[in-house]
C-alpha cells in the first residue's frame, strides 16, 4: 500500500526559509508523506488543522522557529515529522535586543486621497455612527438607564430614521471603592471617553447620588455639546427610580429630533481611528487575518488615519518588533515601561505573562505567549509607532498608537474606544462574535472553514492566504474597502444581529471596599 504523499504547500505553510516547524492547513494523519523541498518526511504524529510538525531534528534546549523568529524552546529532543505543541515546547526568557527607533521610517502618504462618508460634530470630529447614550456612573443606576434605553427600541424610533439608536453604558463599578487612586481615575478616564465619543450625538449621564463617582467630577471635563444634547440625572434627587425613567425618556424624547438632522458628508480617512483586536486565536491567525489586518492598517496610515494596537500582555516577547520602529526613544521607553508594570502586576497576583495562551488558543495550534504575540504584532503593519497612551486616554496622534489595556477582548476594546476608536477590526480563528456600541466591529476569519461555519458572525474571510487564493496585500486592500464602507453606513454582521448592548467593560484596578 502507498504512502500518500503531500505538498508542502498546500498540506503545511513554512513561513520563513528559516523555520524548522510548519502549519498543517488541515488536519493529516500520522504515516502522511510530506514534500519539503527536495526532501520526503513523514509525519510521527497525527496534526490538527493550525498545528505544528518538525520539518528537522530539533535538540532539547534548542530554539523552535516560526515566523523567522523563535517562539520557544524544546523541552524534549523532538525528531522530524513529530507535533510540536505544548506537550514538548516551553518558554524561555526573551533576549531580544530593543534599537528603539532604529528602524523607524516615515509613512509616505498616498497620492490619491480616499474618503469616507461620516457625521461632522460642531467641534470638527468625524463619527461614523449616531447613536444617544445613555450612561451610568455608578452600578446603582444601571437598571435605571437600560429600562430608558430599552424604551427606544424598534418603532419608538421610527419616526428618527437617521438616529441609529439608543445605548446604555453601564456596568459593575463606581463605588465601593477609594475616592482617590489609580481604580477611580480609570473608570472615570473611561467613561469620559465615552461620553465625549463623536458616535454619541447627545449623552445622558444617571448617578445615584451617594456614589464614590459623583457625577460633578465625572462630567466637569467634558468637551461642550450642542445646547440640549448632553444632560445629568440623579436618582435620589428625581424621587426615585420610576421618576428618573420618566424624566430619562423625556429628556432622550428632547434629543433626538436635533440628532436626526444629521447627515453624512465625505470626509478624508484621516479622520477614522481603528480599535485592533484580535480573540479566539488559532493557529492560523498570525498567518492570514492578522496579516491582512496589518496590511489595510498600513493602507490607513498612508491616507492619515489612526489604528490602535492594545492588548499589552499579548505583544509580551514580541515588543523589540514594535520598539525598533517607534518614532523616538522616548515613545519604544514608554512601551518598556508598561510592559514592565504587566511583569509586576502579574507577579504580584501569583502569576506570570508566559501563562497568557487560553485553551482555544492552545487547542488552535498556539504552544507559547511568544507564538502569540508574534502573530499578534501583525495586527500593527509595518509604519512608524508614533504614540503609547495608557488605558482609555485620548488618542491624539495620527497613525499607529499603542494603548496599553489587557488581553482581554472585551476590556481592551473598550478602552480603544474610550480612546477615541470609531471603528473596530477584531480577527478571529475560533470564531470570537464580539459587538460594540457604538463603535462597529467588523470580525475577521482566519480560516475559510470557520468563515463559512459562522457566515451570520463573520464579515471578512483571510483564509485565501492560507490556501493560495490571495496575496495579502491584496486581501488587505479589499478589508480596507470594507472598512470604508462600514464607517460610511454598511452595516457590520454583529449589528445586523443585534450585538454590542453588553460589551461595555472598562478595565477594574484597586481594591473593592
Amino acid at each position: 500500500m502507498n504512502t500518500p504523499t503531500q505538498s508542502l504547500p498546500p498540506a503545511a505553510l513554512q513561513l520563513s526559509l528559516i523555520d524548522n516547524v510548519a502549519v498543517a492547513r488541515h488536519d493529516l494523519e500520522a504515516g502522511t508523506t510530506l514534500q519539503v523541498g527536495q526532501h520526503a518526511l513523514i509525519l510521527r504524529d497525527a496534526i490538527a488543522s493550525g498545528h505544528k510538525v518538525a520539518l528537522y531534528p530539533i535538540a532539547r534546549g534548542a530554539p523552535v522557529l516560526k515566523y523567522g523568529q523563535h517562539i520557544g524552546v524544546a523541552t524534549v529532543d523532538i525528531p522530524v515529522g513529530a507535533h510540536v505543541h505544548v506537550h514538548n515546547v516551553g518558554m524561555a526568557e526573551s533576549q531580544h535586543a530593543h534599537a528603539a527607533g532604529a528602524g523607524y521610517q516615515p509613512t509616505a502618504m498616498a497620492p490619491q486621497p480616499l474618503t469616507f462618508d461620516g457625521y461632522v460634530r460642531p467641534d470638527g470630529r468625524v463619527a461614523t455612527r449616531n447613536y444617544l447614550g445613555v450612561i451610568a456612573s455608578v452600578n446603582c443606576s444601571a437598571t435605571v438607564c437600560r429600562h430608558i434605553a430599552d424604551a427606544f427600541k424598534g418603532e419608538a424610533l421610527a419616526a428618527f430614521p437617521h438616529v441609529h439608536g439608543v445605548v446604555a453604558i453601564t456596568h459593575g463599578s463606581g463605588c465601593g471603592m477609594g475616592g482617590n487612586g489609580e481604580g477611580l481615575a480609570l473608570l472615570q478616564r473611561t467613561l469620559r471617553g465615552y461620553a465625549n465619543h463623536p458616535n454619541f450625538a447627545g449623552v445622558l449621564v444617571i448617578g445615584l447620588g451617594c456614589e464614590v463617582n459623583q457625577i460633578a467630577p465625572l462630567v466637569e471635563t467634558l468637551s461642550a455639546r450642542a445646547p440640549g444634547m448632553f444632560a445629568t440625572l440623579t436618582i435620589q434627587d428625581e424621587g426615585g427610580t420610576r421618576e428618573t425613567i420618566a424624566q430619562g425618556k423625556a429628556v432622550l424624547q428632547g434629543m433626538l429630533a436635533q440628532a436626526n438632522l444629521a447627515r453624512r458628508q465625505p470626509v478624508p480617512l484621516k479622520h477614522l481611528t481603528v480599535g485592533l483586536q484580535c480573540g479566539g486565536s488559532d493557529g492560523y491567525s498570525g498567518i492570514s487575518a492578522n496579516p491582512v489586518l496589518g496590511a489595510a492598517v498600513d493602507l490607513l496610515v498612508q491616507q492619515g488615519g489612526t489604528a490602535i494596537l492594545s492588548e499589552t500582555p499579548e505583544i509580551y516577547g514580541a515588543e523589540h518588533l514594535l520598539t525598533h520602529r517607534a518614532a523616538s526613544p522616548a515613545v519604544a521607553e514608554k512601551l518598556l515601561q508598561r510592559l514592565a508594570w504587566w511583569e509586576s502586576y502579574a507577579a504580584l497576583h501569583g502569576g506570570d505573562l508566559n501563562n497568557n495562551p487560553s485553551p482555544g488558543n492552545k487547542a488552535g495550534g498556539i504552544t507559547t505567549i511568544l507564538e502569540k504575540s508574534l502573530g499578534a504584532v501583525a495586527k500593527a503593519g509595518s509604519t512608524g509607532l508614533m504614540d503609547v497612551v495608557e488605558y482609555a486616554e485620548p488618542v491624539r496622534a495620527h497613525g499607529l498608537v499603542f494603548m496599553d489595556t489587557p488581553g482581554y477582548d472585551p476590556v481592551s476594546a473598550t478602552g480603544q474606544v474610550a480612546g477615541g476608536a470609531n471603528l473596530i477590526c477584531f480577527t478571529t480563528g475560533r470564531g470570537s462574535t464580539y459587538g460594540c456600541k457604538p463603535t462597529p466591529s467588523l470580525k475577521l476569519a482566519s480560516n475559510t472553514p470557520m468563515f463559512k461555519r459562522m457566515s451570520l458572525d463573520m464579515d471578512f474571510d483571510c483564509g485565501g492566504i492560507v490556501d493560495g487564493r490571495q496575496s495579502i496585500q491584496d486581501a488587505g486592500a479589499a478589508l480596507l474597502q470594507l472598512m470604508v464602507a462600514t464607517a460610511s453606513g454598511q452595516r457590520s454582521k454583529s449589528e445586523d444581529n443585534g450585538l454590542g448592548d453588553n460589551e461595555f467593560l472598562p478595565w477594574q484596578l484597586g481594591a473593592v471596599m
